[in-house]
């Protein structure tokens, strides 16, 4: 029997940023879905956008800077309550400007050993153990 509400399944895509042996998380916004939650920086590809598009396109209104997209780090599925997540992740780097918070609620840059001090939305958890292992 079909469910009455089909989930909506969407194309994510994400910056891993580095600095000086620090990555980038942003905490979202309190009032969204999974709200304080920390994240890595992006959103949702839009209609006609390549997934590289997308993520430039976010880092520009989320943060105001400028970023150079390099290779995808990480691909994986997660299946939220209210949404299925198709999380691409990929390297990049700051090309210009210094990150504002035009929609987070907070930002900081961490050490890999860092990462069980902060609580991350459930789709990154399969990422954060990749950088634990790669760069713990």
């Amino acid at each position: 029997m079909a469910e009455d509400k089909e989930k909506k399944a969407v194309q994510v895509v994400a910056a891993l940023i580095w600095r000086e042996g620090r990555f980038m998380i942003c905490q979202r916004p309190k009032h969204k879905t999974r709200g304080l939650l920390w994240e890595f920086v992006g959103g949702k590809t839009e209609a006609g956008e390549t997934r590289e598009q997308a993520l430039v396109r976010e880092c520009r209104e989320e943060l105001d800077i400028e970023i150079s997209v390099g290779e995808l780090f990480m691909e994986l599925d997660h299946d939220y309550p209210d949404l299925y997540v198709h999380l691409s992740l990929y390297n990049a780097c700051i090309k210009k400007g210094e990150p504002r918070l035009l929609e987070h609620n907070d930002l900081r840059w961490i050490k890999p050993s860092e990462i069980p001090d902060y609580q991350f939305c459930p789709a990154d958890k399969e990422i954060l153990e990749r950088i634990r292992e790669l760069y713990g």
